[in-house]
C-alpha cells in the first residue's frame, strides 16, 4: 500500500528547485531588464519562472516519489 505523501517533503523539493532558479534568473535577466518598468520586469521574470515550475516540479516530485511517501 502506498503511503500518504508528506507535504513538507514536496515543499522542500519545490523550494530546492525554485531557489536556485530564481537566483540564476536574477543574475542573468536583471542586467538586461533593469531599465524596464518594475511591472514589466515582474511579467518577464514570472513568464519564465512559472512555466519552468509547471514542467519541472511535477517531474521532480515523480522522480522523488518513493522518498516523499516514506
Amino acid at each position: 500500500m502506498e503511503g500518504k505523501p508528506k507535504v513538507w517533503k514536496m515543499l522542500l523539493i519545490s523550494w530546492l528547485f525554485v531557489y536556485p532558479v530564481v537566483n540564476i534568473l536574477f543574475m542573468v535577466l536583471f542586467p538586461i531588464i533593469q531599465e524596464f518598468h518594475p511591472l514589466l520586469r515582474t511579467l518577464i521574470f514570472t513568464g519564465i519562472l512559472v512555466p519552468l515550475m509547471g514542467v519541472s516540479i511535477p517531474f521532480l516530485h515523480k522522480k522523488c516519489w518513493n522518498w516523499i511517501i516514506r
